[in-house]
């Protein structure tokens, strides 16, 4: 029996992690992060519930990452805390992925094992062809898992550009192969369902940057994601045809630059590359600075220019600004305020709404019905993407041909098993979101959200106290600090008349009371609650600490 079992990324944006194997054996392919919603207060980021994967962790042959992505490789090291498999991967992804494992001190017991495009490599009972794919990062790769009962081809993240590097190219000829030998299921990538036609050229992107670099009469500074190692060559090639010197800054694109110049996969015009120290020694027209921040990151380089902190860098009159890559939902108001700050400081800002300047590396409509028709699959499974892009896509594969018995919508947790009688969702397994704060991993749920959110919101109020435990006669207090509540010197008399509330539910619990303290406790947070409702309409947390000395 075939099984796919999704721990994450169908219902969402990121998270994606996915199960397939065939009688006893299970691969992993991919093992991603999604970024904390807004309700997710204090949380650095967030992870797959691995609690299958404990589970059946005998079961477990390997990890397959297709790409090195976040939201595809960034769990890796909570998983390999929980399994010790080989981890399979191309050249640049393992690079990033050896980083990262050292950052989390998992460098040593990871073994980590190279695979290139047009091999093949056998997992157990899995035999898996490495299929090129272009992607907005470099040596993106599909999965054509050879199983007993046929190929199940999993499109990573992909797009069918034409104009991509030589070597970068997503591999047509091979997935027509795939198609022509017999795909049992096709799992395809369905973030950029809604749009219409094609994606945007690289080289239609490259001739904008060129145009825009080559007319400003300051610096310029490109913003991009760190992992755009493309992008990054393609405005590195106009620095070289300019005769402008470049400089990289912000420590994520330092790490990836250094590592695709390592593995190849970035080359840099002869003497041109300077250090950022050195920026003021050129007439500013003859700089480019390529950094981080161009999703309104709080303490990326480009947010700390735009507030004036930068150590090295100060925005001034005349530079030129290049927010290179798209908005992702979220960061919609993060973003703004990073070009108003841009703005105020006397900088031009051109970004994604008023200029052509980024090409999405998730395939448009057409190139999603490119891939069905190339693959010819008897079954079609959408993945990647929020449950409105699944539907969507599920339905233009019912528009190739594919018979709506034959689409299977499914969602995180849901077993799909195909045998001699077909495919089909049958059963379910665990899953969810773990958060992650600081070091802590899954020990932040909802009612610490839900406090946090309160604190947020409304602020709190502690009311400390002391009784003696013979008499029961306040020996200390009530004293009362508030937070996030009123400025305490503006409040006139209502602390002094929250004071007098406390008192009162003291006066009211006599000291022969049974749990007196827990009871002095509960009255005191409701007498407040009510008191500060009643004269202010603010709802604090109230917290109070009693003790008996």
């Amino acid at each position: 029996m075939l099984q796919i079992i999704p721990l994450g990324g169908l219902g969402e944006i990121g998270l994606n992690m996915m199960l397939v194997g065939y009688g006893d054996d299970l691969i992993i392919i991919d093992a991603g992060i999604m970024f904390p919603e807004d309700y997710m207060l204090g949380v650095d980021m967030v992870i797959p519930d691995m609690e299958f994967i404990r589970q059946n962790k005998s079961r477990i042959s390997a990890v397959v990452l297709t790409h090195a992505h976040e939201d595809h490789i960034g769990a890796l090291p909570y998983l390999l805390r929980e399994i010790n498999v080989p981890v399979y991967g191309t050249s640049f992804t393992l690079g990033l992925v050896r980083h990262k494992l050292e950052e989390h001190d998992l460098f040593f017991p990871a073994v980590l094992k190279e695979v290139r495009p047009g091999q093949s490599v056998r997992i157990a009972n899995l035999e898996i062809d490495i299929i090129r794919v272009a992607h907005s990062v470099v040596d993106g790769i599909a999965l054509a898992i050879r199983t007993p009962m046929g190929i199940v081809l999993h499109t990573g993240d992909f797009k069918i550009s034409h104009t991509a590097m030589d070597d970068m190219r997503t591999d047509v000829s091979k997935l027509a192969g795939c198609g022509q030998e017999g795909v049992l299921v096709l799992l395809s990538d369905s973030t950029n369902v809604e749009k219409e036609g094609y994606t945007i050229s690289d080289r239609e992107i490259g001739n904008s940057l060129r145009q825009i670099i080559s007319g400003t009469k300051g610096r310029t500074i490109v913003a991009l994601f760190a992992s755009s190692v493309s992008r990054i060559q393609q405005i590195v090639d106009i620095a070289g045809e300019l005769g402008l010197r470049f400089v990289f800054n912000g420590r994520s694109i330092e790490v990836t630059t250094r590592i695709a110049k390592e593995l190849g996969y970035l080359r840099l015009p002869e003497g041109l590359e300077i250090t950022i120290d050195k920026v003021e020694n050129y007439p500013d027209a003859g700089i480019i600075i390529i950094t981080t921040g161009s999703q309104g990151e709080p303490m990326s380089a480009l947010a700390r220019m735009a507030t004036g902190i930068h150590k090295q860098i100060r925005i001034r009159q005349g530079d030129t600004v290049i927010l290179s890559s798209k908005f992702i939902p979220g960061n919609e108001k993060a973003i703004a305020k990073i070009i108003n700050n841009l703005y105020r400081r006397g900088a031009d800002v051109i970004y994604e709404k008023i200029s052509e300047i980024h090409v999405s590396g998730h395939a448009f409509r057409e190139e999603l019905k490119l891939m069905i028709s190339l693959t010819k699959p008897e079954y079609f499974i959408p993945i990647h993407g929020e449950y409105r892009h699944l539907v969507l896509h599920a339905r233009l594969a019912e528009e190739m041909g594919i018979p709506r018995s034959n689409v299977i919508l499914a969602e995180n947790g849901q077993v799909i098993k195909f045998d001699e009688t077909g495919g089909r969702i049958c059963d379910t397994v665990p899953t969810g979101r773990v958060l992650v704060d600081g070091k802590g991993i899954g020990d932040v749920g909802r009612s610490i959200l839900k406090e946090r959110r309160a604190l947020s919101e409304d602020g709190f109020v502690a009311v400390t106290l002391a009784f003696d435990e013979e008499t029961g006669i306040v020996m200390y207090g009530p004293e009362i600090v508030s937070r996030g509540f009123v400025f305490e010197n503006e409040t006139g008399h209502l602390l002094d008349d929250a004071i007098c509330v406390i008192l009162e539910a003291i006066e009211d619990i006599g000291p022969d009371t049974e749990n007196r303290l827990e009871k002095i406790r509960n009255r005191i947070q409701t007498d407040l609650r009510k008191y500060f409702n009643f004269t202010i309409r603010r709802r604090p947390l109230i917290l109070p600490f009693i003790l008996e000395v």
